[in-house]
């Protein structure tokens, strides 16, 4: 057991104002008590925080953690990594990679993270590998692959090929048999596999996502459907999904979907930034994928906030693995959803933790400081409802209640140059 003191606490609730003269006491992984300062048991290891801010460790719900977020010229060939693949030695390089970038998100302040995307079934061996102790990482809620259709979005990286309803049945099943958390489904294209300008087409037929989503729900398993259009959400949204990624053009019957199925919208402006905020001589990028990147930035944003004045709950993920898309840079997603979405600093920090948590179906273990709590929380010196830039480098963090002071994450300088630059103009 231990008690931190002298510190301001951010709880993670919507309410949330910093509280003075409280000290928490951890012991085995978990918040224990809240309680007085002069009430702390004697004898109990004392963790002087000096007048800093603790609050619980970010949650990021969209991440693909074998990407890195270097940005490299022209578009993956996914052909390619799936020959790689056969290859034993690959995959150890595979498996280490993941390792070292999910240990990059926790050093960066971010305690959980949800895998919608990986490959084989590294994250989840990765996520039962730091239950067990055996590695440092954040909590992981892992998908393994996603289920796609041939020459769908990601098919041969991040996701497998189905071709018929049976086969989408059949592919849930046996991505069951890794023991993932959710399921993941590919419904449309994305920016960088667009063949022409307009919101990404139709790839999934809809039969193929009700089979899927169906017999999802009936082994328990929540589905995400990475959907970037108008008619990609309502296909996802009348086929029985459980949250939308991304996001596209709103309706009023999409929104009027959302409300009835209780479903939840996950928003990433992280990954249309490069296509919104960067000259296209730092990109590299093809006039096609800036334009659809500009026209999914939009569109994303106008979800988002019909979402919210219409009472949706709305979650926040980065996309991590698109170019300038790190594993250490959540914080700058909650900068985005505040000056592009009109939110306010204490609502994307609530989004991040607490609502998070309750999107992912954890907030009973974690996502705010409250006793009973998986001990996950970070320390930053400044107060962050009136700075989100305080997240950048925190003081410490901890996962399970395993505090890491000075968290140091390997950078991409370059990377944090350009996207300092945007926060610079939109700040």
């Amino acid at each position: 057991m231990y008690a931190l003191k002298n510190m301001f606490i951010l709880n993670g609730h919507a309410d949330m104002q910093p509280v003075k003269g409280m000290a928490i006491l951890v012991s085995g992984g978990k918040f224990e008590k809240i309680i007085p300062e002069r009430e702390i048991p004697e004898g109990v290891e004392i963790r002087d925080l000096q007048g800093a801010y603790i609050l619980p460790g970010l949650i990021n719900l969209h991440v693909h953690i074998p990407g890195s977020g270097k940005p490299k010229k022209g578009r993956t060939d996914y052909n390619k990594i799936a020959a790689l693949l056969k290859y034993a030695l690959v995959r150890g390089v595979v498996g280490k990679m993941c390792e070292s970038n999910a240990k990059q998100e926790l050093l960066s302040g971010t305690t959980t993270i949800r895998a919608v995307g990986g490959v084989m079934e590294f994250d989840t061996k990765l996520r039962d590998k730091i239950l067990a102790g055996k590695t440092l990482g954040p909590r992981i809620l892992a998908a393994n692959y996603a289920v796609s259709v041939p020459g769908g979005h990601m098919t041969g990286s991040v996701a497998l090929p189905v071709n018929s309803p049976e086969e989408a049945v059949q592919m849930v099943d046996t991505l069951s048999k890794t023991k993932p958390d959710l399921i993941k489904l590919m419904i449309t294209g994305g920016i960088l596999d667009a063949e022409e300008s307009g919101e990404p087409p139709m790839k999934m037929p809809e039969e193929y996502i009700k089979a899927a989503s169906d017999r999802a729900h009936q082994l328990g398993f929540h589905v995400a459907a990475h959907a970037e259009s108008t008619q990609g959400m309502k296909a996802a949204l009348e086929n029985g999904v459980d949250t939308i990624e991304h996001g596209g053009e709103p309706t009023d019957e999409i929104i009027g979907m959302f409300k009835k199925n209780k479903a939840a919208l996950v928003n990433t402006l992280s990954p249309t930034i490069p296509f919104v905020m960067m000259d296209q001589s730092v990109t590299g990028t093809s006039d096609l994928d800036m334009k659809n990147g500009k026209l999914l930035f939009e569109s994303m944003k106008k979800c988002a906030i019909r979402c919210l004045q219409e009472g949706i709950t709305v979650g926040l993920g980065t996309d991590t693995g698109c170019p300038y898309i790190t594993h250490y840079d959540m914080w700058r997603e909650l900068i985005y959803y505040v000056k592009f979405c009109g939110v306010t600093e204490q609502f994307a920090l609530h989004t991040a933790t607490l609502l998070n948590a309750d999107i992912a179906g954890i907030s009973d273990e974690t996502g705010s400081i409250d006793e009973g709590k998986s001990a996950d929380f970070i320390v930053v010196h400044k107060n962050p409802l009136e700075d989100l830039t305080a997240l950048r480098n925190p003081a410490a963090v901890s996962v399970f209640g395993n505090m890491i002071y000075d968290p140091k994450p390997k950078k991409m300088p370059k990377v944090d140059k350009e996207l300092d630059h945007v926060l610079n103009s939109i700040v």
